[in-house]
């Protein structure tokens, strides 16, 4: 064990080649092509800051369809990807599974090629280019390239991806003037594009994606031979390419209309503030904050991998980012590879789920759910919160099980002394955040049109300010340190980089009060950060009365090159991964197959809630091995949400479509953990020089409080801030939540204050139940909703509050001519009369007597995606029940763990474990 310990890690260096190898390509070609790389992910980076800003529109130039804009956007990264990321590594072992592959799909393309041919049917040079672009894709994944050159064949291959991939931007106007009935050329590029992104994808990504894609999309030919439950009528290839790569139904649809408006500028933002060092910041703070407690570091990786998950897209880039420092700090105060790695690992993947960002999921969610970005984040928030701080109580558990120790402080202060500062600086932050919320609320009233100069005059001298603050630190820039032998001084550690929190404060204020897009908010926050990259190394220069002025400014211009070109490669693998999603998502658009997912998923549970609810879980956690956090998203929401609610509306269980999305999401994620492909989990095993199964069974084993929070939301929807009205009611939930997923993480650890017995274990698990689901005991004595006639709809709509939720029963016909009632939760806007609200919601009605039908149903509006339809009755308007609240359980619950604790309290005193 001793050896385990004091392995030491790997280097900084190499964890950046690591993440180089996983997520911005492998390949270090020489010094011209460098340079043509660097210029084109540079000018990709520009192109995409251009289009989200108001400078188009204002000037009257450069104006760019936003189907355009996505042909563009995915030119860029197949291109990228084909000349960054080789077929196969020179040091894979193994078979050339990839290479076979591809020399049997092109032989397999022209016999089908001479197959039309001799049928005279059309698309046979289709076929033909096809089976030579396959044959060409065997010879890089066969023949195995250096890394220091870039093969002719793959310069080809870039070059063609680059040029399907634009066709749409290149010939729209042609395009649209014949929709429906494309050309030879139209084929062609569709054929060759599909081909060419599912390579780029395996590159990219690794197999997992382009496997799921292809079966899909194999899928979409093969329908009339699949058994009756998967049978459909199939497409040609004709309709299918049209599909999925000519319209925006397909590869150019939601999806990568997402990456490219949204998650591009927020994953720029993240490169930017890193290259500012905002990252090492980060960590130096969690850790003079933590380092000094039990397990301090691996409580300093928890928070530090929080802080970076708030702007990162990637839980890989995550672990390596901040495991180079912590892993090795782990593993000298006493914890074990496995172990350090596992802590990383579930702190890392956590981070996803952390709003503002969540792995560029929450802007999914935006277009998927129907809601604005500030309800995800609202909704989102909560168990993200609760699960981290769960995790740090996990990290003492093991602190104390293991009798460890933190590190020792650079100057001991007493108890009361930290937590009086920790106490100021909580109060000054909340006091700063009222004082920018009113503050600023009251400029913008009294300055009118002028409050956006004077606003950003005073962002600009806080940035001067907190900057000369920074510049008073000795060292205050410096990187984080993995062989530190105490913990600093808070105070200067936090001082040495407030600045680097403004663009985080620009991109919240754009985000929650402006009430900005979310492409424009962060549009503003990078504005902000290229201003603080050209600036900071000359201001310091001027504050610490050093000079060289033109030389600092020269450096703050390679940053913020580096910064943009690091955005872009690391935008490669989501702009390739939500493409290839977008097959999946054109698939279920042209069979049907989500249909077939809940008939499947109904079937295997035989109508058992619970049971449903968990092989949906597993089904998502299938579907996202190997998978990055985006692509996963698109993938399981498109297929398994829909079956949450569908299900849950048959059970009588109201689920909203929000509790849906993030259910199947957290799931998703987890697939980043599970062996054996936990990709989070090899990666953390790499850094702490640990075995990767161990480690993904350890950090699964730290990660069962996030496997618990969805089916908590589910049966429990004001975890997710749903029918909470007031402070009282949010500090109840809050407090429920957060004791009832510690106690959960004691029972699952086997230790609260002394080893658990089984019993104790039972107790606890009962005690954790109570206080996350209160209302699983008090709905067995009283239903949670009764039912009103439904001519009260209009009413009771109008009552419920800003951005709250309408219950009502729905009764209608099944496609087998089955009358089928369920239960829908339908999300209403701002305040209004109640007509209003439904029409908005996408709801049209019509009252006869004591009878409500629905008239219409708008088109993507909330109500149809929650499968409502048109002509349909609405038989009841389901409103909360006049009882007890179900908090009541909170007091046998809490005397129940007073009994365990004081159980192994006297257990303790006595020394018996």
């Amino acid at each position: 064990m001793a050896d385990d310990r004091t392995a030491p890690g790997i280097s900084p260096t190499e964890a950046a080649v690591l993440v180089e190898h996983m997520e911005t390509g492998a390949r270090c070609p020489g010094s011209l092509i460098r340079v043509l790389v660097y210029l084109t992910a540079l000018t990709w980076s520009l192109f995409q800051l251009w289009i989200v800003s108001p400078l188009p529109y204002s000037l009257g130039f450069g104006v760019i369809p936003e189907t355009q804009a996505r042909s563009i956007h995915l030119a860029f990264a197949v291109f990228l990807a084909f000349l960054l990321f080789p077929a196969r590594l020179p040091s894979t072992r193994g078979p050339r599974i990839a290479a076979g592959f591809y020399l049997i799909l092109g032989l397999g393309l022209w016999l089908l090629a001479w197959q039309q041919h001799q049928a005279e049917q059309p698309w046979v040079t289709v076929y033909l280019l096809m089976g030579a672009v396959a044959l060409a894709l065997a010879w890089p994944a066969w023949r195995v390239a250096p890394l220091e050159r870039i093969p002719a064949v793959d310069w080809l291959l870039a070059l063609t991806a680059a040029f399907a991939a634009g066709y749409l931007f290149l010939f729209h106007q042609e395009l649209a003037q014949r929709p429906g009935r494309p050309e030879l050329a139209d084929m062609i590029a569709a054929g060759l594009g599909m081909l060419l992104l599912l390579e780029a994808t395996r590159r990219v990504l690794g197999p997992a994606l382009m496997v799921i894609a292809g079966v899909f999309l194999l899928y979409t030919f093969a329908g009339p031979w699949m058994p009756d439950m998967l049978a459909h009528r199939g497409a040609s290839f004709g309709r299918a390419m049209s599909q999925q790569w000519l319209s925006s139904e397909g590869v150019f649809g939601i999806a990568l209309g997402v990456s490219t408006s949204f998650v591009f500028l927020f994953v720029l933002f993240g490169a930017l503030l890193e290259r500012a060092g905002a990252g090492g910041y980060f960590i130096r703070v969690a850790f003079s904050l933590l380092g000094h407690l039990r397990g301090g570091p691996a409580k300093a990786a928890v928070v530090a991998s929080g802080l970076t998950g708030v702007v990162s897209g990637s839980s890989i880039a995550n672990v390596v980012t901040t495991g180079t420092f912590t892993v090795p700090l782990m593993k000298r105060t006493g914890f074990s590879s496995a172990k350090a790695g596992a802590v990383e690992v579930a702190s890392s993947v956590n981070g996803q789920l952390m709003p503002p960002v969540m792995g560029a999921a929450a802007f999914l969610m935006v277009e998927y759910v129907g809601i604005p970005y500030v309800e995800v984040i609202k909704h989102a928030f909560l168990p993200a919160l609760i699960a981290y701080i769960a995790l740090l109580y996990i990290v003492h558990l093991e602190a104390m099980k293991a009798g460890l120790q933190g590190l020792p402080r650079h100057r001991q202060t007493r108890l009361w002394r930290s937590m009086l500062g920790l106490g100021l600086s909580a109060s000054g932050l909340l006091v700063l955040a009222g004082l920018v919320y009113y503050g600023l609320g009251w400029i913008k009233t009294v300055a009118g049109d002028h409050a956006f100069w004077l606003i950003g005059a005073l962002i600009g001298t806080a940035y001067l300010l907190l900057l000369w603050l920074a510049c008073r630190v000795p060292d205050a820039g410096a990187e984080p340190d993995p062989n530190i032998t105490e913990v600093p001084d808070p105070g200067p550690t936090i001082q040495g980089g407030l600045h680097f929190l403004l663009p985080v404060v620009v991109l919240v204020w754009a985000l929650v009060v402006e009430r900005l897009s979310p492409g424009l908010s962060a549009f503003w926050a990078v504005l902000f950060l290229v201003g603080i990259l050209l600036t900071q190394r000359p201001l310091s220069a001027f504050f610490l009365g050093r000079g060289h002025y033109r030389r600092a400014l020269v450096a703050g211009v390679v940053e913020l090159g580096d910064g943009l070109v690091q955005g872009a490669r690391n935008m490669i693998g989501i702009g390739v991964a939500t493409a290839a999603a977008g097959i999946i998502v054109g698939t279920v658009a042209m069979t049907g197959i989500g249909l077939v997912m809940t008939d499947l998923v109904e079937l295997l549970s035989g109508g058992n809630l619970m049971l449903m609810l968990l092989l949906t879980a597993v089904i998502c956690l299938v579907l996202g091995l190997g998978l990055p956090t985006t692509a996963n998203y698109i993938i399981v929401a498109t297929l398994m949400a829909p079956v949450i609610v569908d299900l849950g509306a048959q059970n009588e269980l109201l689920i909203p479509l929000i509790a849906a999305h993030l259910f199947v999401f957290y799931f998703g994620i987890m697939a980043d953990v599970t062996p054996p492909v936990g990709l989070a989990s090899f990666a953390a095993a790499a850094v702490a020089r640990a075995d990767p199964i161990q480690t993904g069974i350890q950090a699964f084993w730290y990660s069962l409080r996030t496997v618990t929070l969805p089916f908590v939301f589910v049966f429990n929807t004001q975890l997710l801030l749903i029918g909470v009205d007031s402070l009282w009611q949010l500090g109840l939930t809050f407090f429920g939540a957060l004791a009832g997923i510690l106690v959960f993480a004691a029972a699952t650890q086997h230790f609260l204050l002394v080893r658990n017995r089984v019993w104790e274990t039972v107790l606890l698990l009962l005690v954790a139940l109570t206080l996350l689901v209160p209302g699983v005991w008090m709905d067995r004595i009283q239903p949670p909703l009764t039912a009103v006639p439904a001519t009260a709809i209009d009413d009771i709509a109008e009552a419920v509050p800003a951005q709250g939720h309408l219950r009502l029963a729905v009764s209608g016909y099944d496609l087998d001519g089955n009358e089928v009632t369920r239960r829908v939760m339908l999300p209403l806007g701002d305040p209004a009369p109640g007509r209003e609200r439904l029409t908005e919601a996408g709801l049209g009605l019509m009252i006869l007597g004591d009878q409500v039908r629905i008239s219409f149903v708008r088109f993507g509006s909330p109500a149809e995606r929650l499968g409502v339809e048109s002509g349909a009755q609405v038989t009841a308007v389901l409103v909360p029940a006049e009882r007890p609240a179900p908090e009541w359980f909170f007091i046998p619950a809490l005397l129940l763990l007073a009994m365990v604790a004081g159980n192994q309290q006297r257990r303790r005193r006595r020394g018996i474990g």
